[in-house]
């Protein structure tokens, strides 16, 4: 019995590996499912990096809409400044006009009339003084730099969303990979546990659990797989590219925040478009309000009308004469004068009323600002948060390694269980994640903090108190 044991022992780690062989060999046609059919990619595609996305986002329908707001912003400035100008008026009744008639009369010879005429007349208008036209002028003003921000603010938005989803689908391509590495330790596990069984040392108890587990990474395998390519549908709908694509999938870190936090917020708060478009905002309103009084300011203007008549044929007589013809001009200049004296206080209360609104602004600029102090510092010590967990998941990645193999050599000796390997392995599945998570959370908060302070991304690190026995984010390969 004891030399029957011996044997069993001695060819276990033969049959382990056979086996390995076998459950890979049929694993690489059975992983061929429906899921990997569905998800095929072609060979040839375009590669997008990173470092183009601010270029590709450009072609954003969204995009392009605020490109049009400002052209329209553009002419209707034109259109406001063109009011400084004389206006040029042209009007002409009947051309010709023909008249005809008789007039009759008991006691006088019958008259007739048969006349070609035409009455063109042209007047030229220029306000020396229009109270409305500086507010006019000033708002249109206005109004082009806030839809220029908004595009601005539009183009800062896209880029940071098409950089997450970036981030979003190297992420998914890292769990992948990540549940592979799992599939592929549960194959082992699996292989160990029918290589026992066969050997009489194992239990039909280990081989069910082993099943599985293995079954439940291959659907969570499945499942990553769906994610990226979703993943991947959303990084095309926001760079509106068509047909398929690559990128890097490796994780690396994007560069290096070397800002302190009080810079971080003074930048921020000094460059943020949207800042500047409330002041807009509140300019146009102290704008308007002054529009309002200058309705109940004189308006003076020159005006300049000429005016002509032509006619051929005659007109009232008793013979008619077809050649006779004449014309005669007028030319009038002068120098006009309007004022709306008193309107009932409208234009009195509307200018309150603007003014109150310009005020409400003010307190939305500093709620704004509040706002911005607390996403600026969440998203700073986020990222010093991240930097942590990049480099405490890296340390857990080695250990669970590490365990791993340990427990793998204690449960092919018999002194360790099955469940304790699965349990390991698990262990190192779930460092790897928290290392993908920290890498992609890690490089959404430098995006965020770019967006939000307008500071560039270091590619450099700078660390005074850096060195090289000590563990740093600066000492991460990239």
């Amino acid at each position: 019995m004891l030399r029957k044991l011996i044997n069993h022992i001695l060819f276990l780690p033969l049959a382990i590996f056979i086996n390995s062989i076998n459950a890979q060999y049929a694993l690489s046609s059975e992983t061929k499912d429906y899921i990997d059919q569905v998800l095929e990619e072609n060979s040839s595609k375009p590669f997008v990096s990173y470092k183009e996305i601010e270029k590709i986002i450009l072609n954003n329908q969204e995009l392009k809409s605020l490109q049009n707001l400002v052209t329209s912003a553009k002419f209707n400035l034109s259109s406001q400044i063109s009011k400084r100008y004389p206006s040029f008026n042209l009007q002409a009744n009947g051309l010709p006009n023909y008249i005809s008639g008789k007039k009759y009369s008991s006691d006088l010879q019958t008259l007739k009339t048969s006349q070609f005429t035409a009455n063109p007349s042209l007047t030229i208008k220029w306000d020396l003084i229009e109270p409305l036209r500086g507010s006019e002028i000033e708002i249109a003003k206005i109004n082009l730099k806030i839809a220029e921000n908004n595009y601005e603010i539009k183009k800062k938005d896209l880029v940071q969303e098409a950089r997450m989803r970036y981030h979003k689908y190297q992420k998914s391509y890292q769990e992948i990979q990540n549940k592979k590495f799992t599939l592929d330790l549960s194959i082992t596990s699996l292989d160990n546990a029918k290589a026992k069984l066969d050997a009489g040392i194992g239990t039909k108890f280990e081989v069910l659990e082993a099943e599985a587990q293995l079954s439940r990474d291959k659907q969570s395998l499945n499942e990553k797989k769906i994610e990226h390519e979703i993943n991947k549908i959303s990084l095309k709908e926001i760079l509106n590219i068509e047909g398929d694509f690559e990128i890097n999938n490796e994780q690396n870190l994007t560069g290096f925040w070397n800002y302190k936090l009080n810079k971080n917020i003074n930048e921020g708060l000094e460059k943020n478009i949207s800042l500047k478009n409330l002041i807009l905002q509140k300019s146009i309103k102290q704008s308007q309000a002054k529009s309002f009084l200058s309705q109940n300011k004189p308006n003076i203007y020159i005006s300049n009308t000429f005016s002509s008549t032509f006619s051929k044929g005659d007109s009232l007589s008793e013979n008619i004469d077809p050649e006779k013809s004449g014309s005669n001009y007028t030319n009038t200049i002068s120098l006009n004068f309007s004022w709306n004296i008193f309107d009932g206080g409208k234009n009195k209360n509307s200018y309150k009323s603007k003014i109150a609104d310009a005020d409400a602004e003010e307190y939305a600029l500093e709620n704004l600002k509040n706002v911005l102090k607390t996403n600026i510092s969440k998203a700073y010590l986020n990222l010093k948060l991240n930097e942590e967990k990049i480099l405490s998941s890296i340390k857990e990645i080695e250990s669970s390694k590490e365990s791993v193999r340990l427990s793998r050599l204690r449960y092919d000796v018999g002194i360790s269980t099955l469940k304790d390997v699965l349990i390991r392995q698990s262990e190192l599945s779930n460092a790897k994640s928290k290392n993908i998570n920290a890498f992609y959370n890690y490089n959404l908060n430098l995006d965020e903090l770019e967006r939000l302070t307008f500071l560039e991304i270091s590619k450099n690190c700078l660390d005074n108190n850096n060195n090289k026995d000590k563990e740093s984010i600066c000492n991460i390969p990239r």
